[in-house]
């Protein structure tokens, strides 16, 4: 199955119970929107790590009753930053958001040894799409953590993201490794990498997956492009996740969604032991909320069973 959209999540979120939320540096009123509409929601109990007389004079300019939160004085960004993640470390809370701190400070802290969240996998980056006139959430991935991830690090960008949408309830997702054309060519090291990941799969590393590639975008998302191109294959107009051949391709792919087609995106770190909300500033309040959603499904999830079931 696939996800219709963010109002499905957002309804699939609701059946769980409230997920232990730890803010990073979380005096940013953008940030503190997003947590004042999953409180209204009832999905979230926040703990906000940061400069406390700013957060609770911010958390009264939002709107937000101060007696619905928890608020953890720490002035330093890099240091709410620790504090955050040693409180998932400790059990205190079950997804991490970062809020005003440099990503890369955010990041370092996360993977400390100290807290217990690295699982030896790469993190990577999950975003989701809602697409006016596409009838299903896109996933992407990875635009935003990997760089120009080699053979083995695609390996484990996909088992991130395969993994995570099993948690959402997508129980066999259809995964399109892009590529600018579907035949194999020594000369494009992209095909080669995508066949390699096919080979993989149809080993039966992937599992719970249906894989193929190399696939253009528009074949992995056109049952029509795949009829005129002569394509047989089982992700074709049919794919859920959209594997992009490095950072550059993920960017720019995302925010036209965005930009051109007026798509709106969610997304979490995944690969840690727990998830993570990492948005832009530019990121909508809508975008911000879902992206909690996932986080809190696939928190639960990844504490249990490792499945979390749409209705």
């Amino acid at each position: 199955m696939s996800l219709a959209g963010f109002q499905q999540l957002l309804k699939t979120c609701k059946q769980i119970p409230k997920t232990r939320l730890s803010v990073a540096a979380a005096a940013d009123p953008l940030i503190l929107k997003a947590v004042k509409e999953a409180l209204r929601q009832d999905l979230i109990h926040p703990v906000l790590v940061g400069d406390g007389p700013k957060i609770t004079k911010m958390v009264l300019d939002v709107g937000l009753d101060p007696a619905r939160l928890e608020v953890i004085h720490e002035p330093d960004l890099t240091a709410a930053a620790h504090t955050a993640a040693r409180l998932i470390g400790e059990g205190k809370a079950d997804v991490l958001m970062k809020g005003k701190v440099n990503s890369s400070d955010f990041m370092r802290a996360m993977l400390s040894g100290e807290y217990g969240l690295r699982t030896g996998r790469i993190v990577s980056h999950l975003a989701a799409y809602e697409i006016p006139g596409f009838d299903r959430l896109l996933f992407l991935t990875d635009g935003g953590i990997n760089i120009a991830p080699d053979l083995e690090q695609k390996k484990q960008i996909l088992l991130n993201a395969i993994d995570f949408l099993h948690r959402l309830g997508i129980t066999e997702p259809k995964v399109a490794i892009l590529s600018a054309n579907e035949v194999v060519s020594p000369k494009m090291p992209v095909t080669v990498e995508a066949q390699a990941l096919v080979e993989m799969a149809r080993a039966g590393e992937f599992p719970g997956a249906v894989v193929d590639g190399p696939i253009p975008l528009d074949i992995a998302v056109s049952e029509k492009a795949a009829r005129l191109k002569g394509l047989d294959s089982p992700v074709a107009g049919k794919a859920d996740l959209l594997l992009v051949p490095d950072i550059e391709a993920g960017n720019i792919l995302g925010k036209s969604i965005i930009y051109f087609a007026h798509g709106v995106m969610a997304g979490v770190v995944v690969g840690a032991r727990v998830p993570a909300v990492m948005n832009s500033r530019a990121d909508t309040t809508q975008g911000k909320l879902v992206s909690l959603a996932m986080a809190c499904l696939g928190g639960v999830a990844g504490a249990g069973d490792g499945s979390v079931h749409s209705t």
